[in-house]
């Protein structure tokens, strides 16, 4: 015979306590992925009561299956929870109920859950395969508790004791209680709802926005016809436009662009976002950089207030900036209805919106844009069959492979590139448009900047948002208006650092707007502009390079 044979009454008392140190020992293998220092501890002592149940023994047949059902789904109850935490770590270093984390699940649903599982899926499979050995170990060993009549171990008795008064220690105090996968993931999924129900119920807080803007009176510094078009895309790292010097030519119109307009055209060389997903940058950029003070203004509201008329056109189906923000304007477009930001809503379709607006007879008009530009999944970014750069043995791939790419960060570099190539074409079309559509005997002026970056491989082996790398935050910005610049004062502005969390205090000045209280050295194109670097979660070398 190989090995031991397993008699009806079960293995051996003697068994059962390494049948539990091998549960605890897989178990603490999985805790250590998703947490560090105190915490791992903290998760062991909870864990104990039903981990060390399977050392005492018991009679009954019936009891000692439920005990290595009970066992089981204890013990996998902490290995999803150590799964997902080491996940989100390996992906974005956040944790579960990070802002980053819980706007994006309260922002989600089953559309783009299934495209964000079609781009990962690698990873995904990854820690899958880790909860699925998980399994396995524990349905191999959870069931091999001991059988029969109680022991007279004293000190097996008084292990079990003192475990289970120090899980009773843990579970009476409520930092330590919160810890455990049932009641996290419970009170997860209830601040995730509270932050889906606040979003859909915001007209309140609109109106509130509103009269505050009207209680500042602004007022517009400029007569005449007067129009600013901002267009916001998503997910543009300006390290990937020929226009900044990339080398694969993925912004040939904004180049011809620049080429003609010259100095009306300012590309700002030094543009950061502050934040690394899109509610939180939107947020920041619309709300003059204080989204969470008492009283934050928002530069549509004043837009509106001075004497605007408002258009907010958006490719995102996003109920929290649609509610947020979208619905502060006098017109709202929302022409990508299908759920999910990843749809394949191709940005073009808002062009015959933003033609609309531009010929509307108003005589002051703010026109916001939001395209889902190079927003993951890269390939529904452009139009099918058009990715030149598919399977190109060009310098690009080269480097990468120098550098150690992998070969699906490679294919995601080709197809966020074709993303960027369609992008500007969208974008040059938004700038044409502002330039030449409707009423031309007045002011006219149009920005556009992308609301965080991506990391395709430029600063390691991953493709998507990344919050710990500065290619999460190095984005484009460019402003144009049909007034001329000094050439001298073209190349000082372009050079000058730019913050996404102060563009309200630039769009303020593109609308010529004037309120008491505005700070004017936040915007980049003043004279008296001054530079405070923001606090990123990684280190910069330089924000001026």
């Amino acid at each position: 015979m190989n090995g031991a044979v397993t008699t009806p009454s079960g293995p051996p008392a003697r068994r059962a306590p390494l049948a539990g140190l091998a549960v605890f020992a897989a178990m603490v293998l999985l805790v250590v992925l998703g947490h560090e220092g105190r915490r791992v501890a903290q998760l062991l002592v909870l864990a104990l009561p039903v981990l060390a149940w399977p050392a005492w023994p018991v009679r009954s047949p019936a009891v000692h299956r439920l005990r290595g059902a009970v066992v089981w789904l204890w013990a996998m109850a902490f290995a999803f929870d150590a799964v997902a935490r080491a996940y989100l770590l390996e992906a974005y270093q956040a944790a579960p109920d990070s802002a980053l984390v819980l706007g994006a699940a309260a922002n989600t649903n089953a559309r783009e859950s299934g495209e964000y599982l079609a781009m990962h899926w690698r990873s995904l499979a990854a820690w899958s395969a880790v909860l699925l050995a998980a399994a396995l170990v524990f349905g191999r060993f959870a069931p091999r508790g001991a059988r029969g009549p109680a022991a007279g171990s004293r000190w097996l008795a008084g292990l079990l004791c003192l475990a289970v008064l120090a899980s009773a220690l843990a579970y009476a105090s409520k930092p330590w209680r919160r810890l455990h996968p049932a009641v996290f993931w419970s009170q997860w999924g209830g601040t995730v709802q509270t932050l889906r129900a606040g979003w859909a119920d915001r007209q309140q807080q609109r109106e509130a926005v509103l009269a505050r803007a009207r209680a500042a009176a602004p007022v517009i510094a400029e007569t005449g016809p007067s129009t600013l078009v901002l267009v916001i895309t998503d997910s543009i790292n300006r390290d990937n436009m020929a226009l900044y010097g990339y080398g694969r030519a993925t912004t040939p119109r904004l180049l011809a662009h620049k080429a003609q307009l010259q100095d009306q055209m300012l590309v700002m060389r030094n543009a950061w976002s502050v934040d690394a997903s899109t509610l939180p940058s939107v947020h920041n950029i619309l709300n003059f950089g204080q989204p969470e003070s008492q009283d934050p203004q928002h530069v549509l509201a004043l837009a509106r207030a001075a004497g605007y008329k408002t258009w907010w056109m958006s490719n995102h189906d996003d109920i929290g900036i649609e509610q947020q923000h979208a619905r502060l304007a006098d017109v709202v477009e929302i022409v990508n209805r299908v759920p999910g930001r990843a749809g394949a809503s191709l940005d073009g379709e808002l062009l015959d919106c933003l033609q609309e607006a531009l010929e509307d007879p108003a005589e002051r008009k703010l026109i916001v844009v939001h395209f889902l530009g190079a927003h993951p999944h890269y390939a529904l970014r452009f139009p099918d069959g058009a990715n030149p750069f598919d399977d190109s043995i060009d310098r690009v791939e080269e480097q990468l492979s120098e550098r150690g790419r992998s070969a699906w960060v490679r294919r995601f570099r080709q197809e966020y590139d074709s993303a960027i190539l369609y992008s500007d074409f969208v974008v040059a079309e938004t700038l044409r448009l502002a330039r030449g559509v409707g009423r031309q005997d007045g002011y006219r002026a149009w920005m556009f900047l992308s609301d965080h970056g991506q990391e395709v491989g430029h600063g390691g082996d991953h493709a998507g948002h990344s919050p710990q790398t500065a290619s999460g935050y190095r984005i484009p910005a460019i402003v144009w208006r049909n007034r001329p610049i000094e050439p001298r004062d073209t190349a000082a502005i372009e050079a000058r650092p730019l913050r996404t969390d102060w563009a309200s205090w630039t769009l303020a000045e593109l609308l010529h707007l004037r309120w008491p209280g505005d700070a004017t050295e936040r915007d980049a194109l003043r004279p008296n502009y001054r530079w405070q670097p923001p606090v990123l979660p990684m280190a910069v070398e330089s924000f001026e390079r």
